[in-house]
């Protein structure tokens, strides 16, 4: 038996036959949606727009210590390290507790588990924090009260902010506080360094006056060229003082404090001495100055956000689209009943045709 074909023309037919229903059907869901629609309250929302920034060059540390510049967001890992803030439930259970949002969701008193997970989860529909094509953050809360929208948009946006700035804040004490134990250990060194200094001037005689060496070694030839002078002119009693004055410039226990002797043994260590006292009176002049600058840095905040657009109340609602919900009802109702009426029809057809066979 060859089956009956059907057509879309074919379905007018069946429509008209059961027109009434139809029309029933289609001006219920008309009459719905319409009290629906106008009972559903305005929702706006407010965007906040901005562009993270690298926290390497947001450091204090770097711009006060290096000069650096502050370089506008377009990584990956700052995009995803914004969004993964604003999205935590940490921030959001921040905002709910700071603007009362269990009063404002009507979900109940704050301590219930039931009603904190209702007003987490109202507050999570209502916010949305993307990546743009333009490598910015775009924020967007939405709310029926369009200042409350805006208000939490801009709290939210220096919360993320805050946050942001707290994730580099430990790694900044920790390298002031290696400044520090810096700066206090080449004090020490220097301290030593120096007393060193005084004790071997002190022992050696040797004090790095200008052509210190070159005066000792021309006094003891001077001395010596006498001291020859006056033994082959048989004056003893001249002769016996210059022999002595050539021990003292000669020999440590001749009773000068300048003596050959100690400036032959205390050069090479002086000479080390005055070098390593240089090098960390330099080391020590650098390293107060980053240690001062580092503090300096720290008790300031720089934004890791540069904020394109603040968040405004809306001019106008965002939702809902009302004449989109009652066309889409209508045509919704008025497709379904016609799916069903033609299978009814195909089944009384059908069922029509197994009695007469």
């Amino acid at each position: 038996m060859s089956s009956r074909s059907y057509s879309l023309l074919g379905l007018w037919p069946v429509i008209n036959r059961w027109k009434f229903l139809v029309l029933t059907a289609v001006g219920l869901a008309l009459v719905i949606s319409v009290i629906v629609a106008l009972l559903l309250p305005n929702i706006y929302k407010s965007t906040a727009v901005f562009y993270p920034t690298n926290p390497n060059t947001t450091d204090p540390d770097r711009i006060v210590t290096e000069g650096g510049r502050l370089e506008l967001g377009g990584r990956t890992e700052d995009l995803d390290r914004v969004i993964t803030i604003g999205e935590s439930q940490t921030v959001a259970e921040l905002l709910i507790k700071r603007f009362k949002l269990h009063e404002h969701y009507k979900t109940g008193a704050a301590g219930n588990d039931q009603a904190d997970q209702a007003a987490l989860d109202e507050f999570n529909s209502n916010l949305t924090v993307v990546h743009n094509d333009r490598d910015a953050i775009e924020l967007t809360f939405k709310d029926r009260d369009k200042v409350l929208a805006a208000k939490i948009t801009n709290t939210l946006t220096q919360v993320i902010d805050s946050i942001n700035q707290q994730l580099t804040f430990e790694n900044r004490r920790n390298i002031i506080e290696l400044y520090r134990e810096r700066r206090d250990f080449l004090e020490k060194e220097y301290a030593s360094t120096r007393d060193s200094l005084i004790q071997g001037r002190r022992r050696y005689g040797i004090y790095g006056m200008d052509r210190e060496s070159r005066y000792l070694a021309q006094e003891i030839i001077q001395t010596e060229t006498d001291l020859r002078r006056a033994e082959g002119e048989g004056d003893s009693r001249r002769a016996a003082g210059l022999r002595r004055a050539l021990k003292g410039l000669t020999q440590a226990d001749g009773g000068n404090l300048l003596n050959l002797e100690n400036y032959v043994a205390g050069t090479d260590l002086m000479t080390t001495l005055y070098a390593r006292f240089n090098d960390l009176q330099g080391r020590l002049i650098g390293a107060r100055s980053a240690y001062e600058s580092a503090k300096l840095a720290i008790s300031g905040k720089i934004s890791s956000i540069y904020v394109v657009q603040k968040a405004f109340p809306a001019t106008k609602k965002s939702a809902p689209v009302r004449w989109l919900i009652v066309f889409s009802s209508v045509l919704i109702t008025l497709a379904l009943s016609v799916i069903f009426i033609t299978l009814l029809e195909l089944y009384r057809g059908n069922l029509s045709v197994g009695r007469r066979g």
